[in-house]
């Protein structure tokens, strides 16, 4: 007595077998198409009891390389049903298998472990859509920091109102005082006399500088005085204006590339 060796898909929500392996374990004399139809006819359902395939094989036929196969996907009830309907021995052997496979997939076991590769599968997929939403968030996070206004260097001034030396102003730039003080005077703005840097008449009455004098005695005891030239703030704006004429912008402005065209 051969041993019923047939194919269970476990892949849908329910078990099913191929309707021509079935017909073949059956050893139906009449043709697949013929048989099938003829067992519809007991009340079974399409896309209820079992679902059309088609399947594409190779032939000899050079003319007609590929044929169509149909075949159906049938439910487990439907299959002992069929094996009912037969009324032969193969047929009855047939049907306690298909019991022994539906005992087994309603077993405690067989359940817990649906479920758990249910659950599992759900898991995998909400860490795939918080992967994406991490990755939106950081995406539009980047977007809406790109979006905010820049902190201009009118804002830094407006909010200072000091004297500053120009070694401080020279580093909004990341240069030197030595520098600036060089390119100022190149672009007529001061000129140096003594140890002192003094604006040209064009821009001496404007407000852009404030002077500080301070005593100090030397190692023979001495006394002398020392005049220091400090930048207002409407004199650090006027720097601003005209370094930005020559592309030279403050470090808080710029966006990585060189700006120098001096």
């Amino acid at each position: 007595m051969n041993e019923i060796a047939i194919v269970i898909n476990y892949s849908d929500e329910k078990p099913t077998v191929s309707g021509r392996e079935l017909h073949k374990a059956l050893e139906v004399k009449t043709k697949y198409a013929d048989w099938f139809k003829r067992m519809c006819e007991y009340g079974f359902t399409e896309n209820s009891d079992y679902l059309l395939v088609s399947q594409k094989r190779e032939t000899n036929n050079p003319k007609n390389p590929n044929t169509e196969l149909i075949d159906h996907a049938i439910t487990i009830d439907m299959a002992k049903e069929l094996c009912m309907i037969q009324r032969t021995e193969i047929g009855k052997r047939c049907r306690e298998y298909f019991l022994t496979i539906e005992r087994n997939w309603n077993s405690p076991e067989s359940v817990m472990a649906r479920a758990l590769q249910f659950a599992n599968q759900r898991l995998e997929l909400i860490m795939q859509q918080n992967g994406r939403l991490i990755e939106t968030n950081k995406t539009q996070a980047k977007q809406i920091e790109e979006m905010l206004p820049k902190v201009s260097y009118y804002d830094v001034v407006l909010n200072c109102t000091d004297l500053m030396t120009v070694n401080a102003i020279a580093k909004d730039y990341g240069k030197s005082a030595i520098w600036m003080n060089k390119w100022l005077n190149e672009h007529k703005v001061q000129y140096k006399q003594g140890d002192v840097w003094l604006l040209y008449q064009k821009y001496a009455k404007k407000g852009y500088t404030s002077s500080k004098t301070s005593t100090f005695t030397s190692t023979d005891g001495v006394q002398h005085c020392r005049t220091h030239t400090y930048w207002t703030q409407a004199g650090r704006l006027f720097i601003y204006n005209l370094l930005k004429e020559h592309g030279i912008l403050p470090l808080i402005e710029q966006d990585g590339e060189p700006h120098d065209k001096a």
